[in-house]
């Protein structure tokens, strides 16, 4: 059972990873938002929706664990935005809101 925790730790090290690449590549590519025709803005919102979707899966994971790896993990995560002056909870609110604002948005040039 023990070595099944470091293994797991290990994928969601690695997926706590990727996740916040994507995080930042997809923030990278809202800055180019206004160039998008309409297609593209469905698009990217839709991938922003995955996004969420993926990260509140991985959060409540972590919250329920009892995983020492990964609240470690947690505690990295945590660490890593606040490099960038945001909680994991900022993060998600700020995606909530831009999605909105975009949504928004796409209702009135449709």
């Amino acid at each position: 059972m023990g070595k099944m925790g470091f293994f797991d730790s290990d994928i969601v090290q690695q997926e706590a990873k990727q996740l916040f690449e994507d995080y930042q590549a997809l923030i990278k590519l809202g800055n180019n938002y206004g160039k998008f025709d309409l297609e593209g803005k469905k698009l990217f919102i839709e991938q922003m929706e995955a996004m969420m979707d993926r990260y509140r899966i991985f959060m409540k994971r972590f919250e329920l664990s009892e995983d020492f790896m990964a609240q470690m993990t947690m505690e990295q995560i945590k660490t890593q935005l606040g490099q960038f002056g945001v909680t994991p909870q900022q993060m998600f609110d700020q995606m909530n809101l831009t999605l909105q604002r975009m949504k928004a948005d796409l209702a009135k040039q449709a």
